[in-house]
């Protein structure tokens, strides 16, 4: 006769908790979660003295295989200048219409490399760097910050460049020259959150970098760099809609408040009353906006 089967007994109930509650109980947190805007603004902060860091040795790498070295750092914008002045101001006869020309073209040409290069290096700030930022834990905004910082050094390189230029041509050093300070202050933050927003959508869509280029030559054409948009304005009766487009396009914004400290020609003439507020405006919207843009996806950048 077979004895009865035994059950092993029911192991008792237990209000054990789940993995989640003993995370937060023991100060776990999910890797690569986005933090609170303030913390994140915190985080950046104490890494202030990195990106600074970061910014000068990209600086300094940049043409450390070429032979004439740092120097390609002034030698690049002046020969973009000399091509734009060849194809406009000789061949299509611009120099003849524009006062001060060369003033005005290589004020325009600098102003405007600062805002491409910052906005094409944005576009690989990310997917550049993509083993640093699988590899470590670190808010990612540091690196299209650092790399537009990279480009206001340049920049900087390229304004001392400028002054000697302007001198050559008649343009010395007077009080209204300090107006540029703050025009490339709001210029640095309108172009740091545009690089931002870039760095997201490139991240994102690898092929943003590729058409970045085209996009970028086309943005140059429409903001005045090689031409006067008053002067067209003045003589050709386009949509209001165009008009208003080319007057509140942000980097000839940039550009006319250079020219306007810098250029005497420019100083004399009455600069129009809202080009301080767009430059202000412009800044805010695209340096805060881009800035919040690239921080609401922290937690996917690097993931595929």
């Amino acid at each position: 006769m077979s004895s009865p089967t035994t059950r092993p007994p029911k192991p008792p109930a237990t209000d054990s908790p789940s993995l989640g509650e003993l995370a937060a109980r023991h100060g776990l947190t999910v890797s690569g979660a986005r933090p609170p805007l303030g913390t994140y603004i915190a985080q950046l902060w104490s890494r202030r003295h990195f990106i600074g860091a970061f910014a000068t040795a990209r600086l300094t790498a940049q043409y450390s295989q070429a032979k004439l070295g740092q120097v390609w750092q002034l030698m690049t914008p002046l020969l973009n200048a000399a091509v734009y002045y060849f194809v406009f101001g000789v061949l299509l006869g611009t120099a003849r219409r524009i006062p001060d020309f060369v003033p005005f073209l290589v004020t325009g040409v600098f102003v405007w490399t600062f805002t491409a290069n910052s906005i094409t290096a944005g576009t690989r700030a990310v997917s550049g760097n993509i083993g640093l930022v699988q590899a470590l834990h670190f808010p990612r905004a540091v690196l299209p910050i650092g790399l537009a910082l990279q480009q206001l050094q340049q920049l900087m390189f390229s304004m001392g460049a400028l002054a000697v230029i302007l001198m050559c041509f008649g343009e010395f050093p007077k009080p209204s020259w300090l107006l540029a300070v703050p025009a490339l202050a709001l210029q640095a933050v309108f172009s740091t959150g545009i690089a931002m927003a870039a760095a997201r959508l490139a991240a994102r869509t690898p092929d943003i970098a590729q058409l970045m280029p085209f996009l970028l030559r086309t943005w140059m054409y429409v903001s005045g760099v090689m031409w006067s948009i008053p002067m067209v304005l003045k003589h050709l009766d386009l949509p209001e809609p165009v008009v208003l487009a080319l007057r509140c396009n942000p980097v000839a914004v940039y550009i006319d408040l250079v020219r306007y400290a810098l250029i005497d020609s420019y100083t004399k003439a009455q600069l129009p009353p809202h080009v301080w507020a767009l430059a202000l405006g412009w800044a805010v919207l695209l340096g805060v906006g881009g800035f919040v843009y690239f921080w609401k996806a922290e937690e996917r950048y690097g993931r595929g």
